[in-house]
């Protein structure tokens, strides 16, 4: 089974369980590496975080935001993946965390020891978008079994 974790944020990633292979990945949310992940092989099923409006949001990036969500749903349809959308508060229970960034990232290295979670070779922060699709990705691995 293949559990796929997005954080669709403008600032997003896709993380990737692939039980059958044993494997963890991460990536930059992108529509060509959304639709790259998608095609593997295998039963599959995506946790989508579905995140709303905040406020003290700007329009404009609350417009982006809504926008990104639409695509990545599109896409979801259109290749038949299913998928379930799944609240901040509710996978973020699951593992002990709320709205810190840090510490997102901080439970992601202890359950991923292996994975970098920095966005290039030359970053030197680690990226929470991309630590936080990870752990969406594990939180279906532990509901969905």
């Amino acid at each position: 089974m293949i559990y796929v974790g997005i954080d669709p944020g403008a600032d997003g990633g896709i993380g990737v369980i692939d039980t059958l292979e044993d494997s963890a990945e991460n990536f930059l949310l992108t529509t060509d590496k959304l639709i790259e992940v998608l095609h593997r092989p295998g039963k599959m099923k995506v946790m989508l975080e579905e995140v709303h409006a905040m406020p003290k949001q700007g329009v404009t990036s609350m417009f982006n935001f809504g926008k990104n969500f639409g695509v990545i749903l599109g896409i979801l349809e259109a290749m038949r993946v299913p998928y379930d959308l799944v609240t901040p508060r509710k996978w973020k229970a699951e593992f002990g965390l709320n709205g810190d960034k840090k510490k997102s990232i901080e439970c992601c290295k202890r359950l991923f020891p292996c994975i970098d979670l920095k966005k290039s070779d030359r970053s030197k922060k680690d990226h929470d978008g991309m630590a936080e699709a990870l752990l969406l990705a594990e939180y279906g691995r532990r509901k969905l079994k």
